[in-house]
């Protein structure tokens, strides 16, 4: 990832304070600000803007996973500068530093924000992709464990056609999917096993089709399912019908098949059947299918810091008694 020379100046600038809104830092505050964003860059007494600007191009240079995610350190950089403990007087919010941010990074294609929590998030323009590496294994804050309560309720409650719409195509969207198209369930005739299909281009610039087959339920193989839960024999014949069929990308103007196919279940999938489904499938197309089931939705949603679907809101508190006095 390379920025124009000015735009990495301008940056500098305000990381060393020398922009409105912003602290000012000498030398070794400038060291300490790169070790709070676990960076071993210490100040050499060189000009203060142009030693910050080679810094800064070094960290865009580090690898990451997509244009439209920046290396983890340069978010770690963003946050820092716009930590709202540092709030200067006059912009006691730090809205006009989160102005002044802004007109820089717009220039590249960014967009910094502060989210629900009062942390700074950064978005890219163009795809509205929060840039932030999704880890749904790492410890959640107390805030982010509230979140997934409240998603868990929602998925217990909503249908299987609100689970694709309101949860998984954010997700795969954020995720860095695109071309996202859900066949929905008044189009069954055409869905062929894809209840979504969707594509994900690599760096290299290819590019790899999915189909995502998606149950509301629980996924098991039992002889018969109970309370709600649906058998793995028939995601067995939708995931064979799911690669087997093309599908038209109308951004090439031609048919493609599925490269692989997600098995998505707001329930739990057991062990047992995804070892039925394994044995079914021959070693090609096995390796073809990939699991998802209610613990990673809620994890990777999660982290993702998306927002909520309306439903799993808790409803708006009500000003005043529920029964007002009646004047006479």
């Amino acid at each position: 990832m390379k920025w124009k020379k000015k735009n990495l100046r301008a940056l500098a600038n305000i990381i060393i304070g020398d922009v409105e809104h912003f602290k000012y830092r000498s030398s070794s505050f400038i060291t300490e600000f790169f070790e709070d964003c676990d960076l071993d860059y210490v100040h050499d007494g060189t000009t203060r803007w142009a030693w910050v600007a080679d810094r800064l191009e070094e960290v865009l240079a580090l690898p990451h996973a997509s244009p439209t995610v920046p290396p983890d350190a340069f978010i770690k950089i963003i946050r820092s500068v716009l930590d709202k403990s540092e709030a200067q007087e006059g912009d006691p919010d730090r809205s006009q530093a989160l102005a002044a941010l802004n007109i820089v990074l717009a220039r590249e294609g960014w967009e910094a924000f502060y989210d629900d929590h009062g942390r700074g998030q950064l978005r890219h323009i163009a795809t509205d992709t929060i840039a932030e590496v999704a880890n749904p294994h790492r410890p959640m804050t107390p805030a982010e464990l509230e979140r997934r309560e409240q998603l868990a309720a929602y998925l217990n409650k909503c249908s299987e056609d609100e689970l694709i719409e309101e949860v998984l195509l954010p997700l795969f969207r954020q995720l860095g999917f695109h071309r996202i198209t859900a066949a929905g369930h008044k189009d069954k005739a055409l869905e062929y096993g894809k209840d979504v299909w969707m594509k994900y281009t690599l760096p290299t610039q290819h590019v790899l089709y999915f189909g995502i087959q998606v149950k509301k339920g629980k996924l098991d193989a039992a002889g018969v399912g109970k309370g709600g839960s649906k058998n793995v024999a028939e995601i067995y014949n939708q995931a064979l019908m799911m690669l087997g069929h093309d599908i038209f990308d109308p951004e090439l103007n031609r048919h493609v098949l599925v490269d692989h196919a997600f098995i998505v279940a707001g329930g739990e999938i057991t062990k047992q059947a995804k070892n039925w489904l394994g044995n079914k499938l021959d070693a090609i197309k096995r390796s073809q299918i990939l699991f998802m089931d209610r613990d990673d939705i809620l994890n990777l949603f999660t982290v993702t810091n998306l927002p909520l679907p309306d439903g799993a809101l808790p409803p708006p508190p009500t000003d005043g008694p529920a029964f007002p006095d009646v004047p006479f």
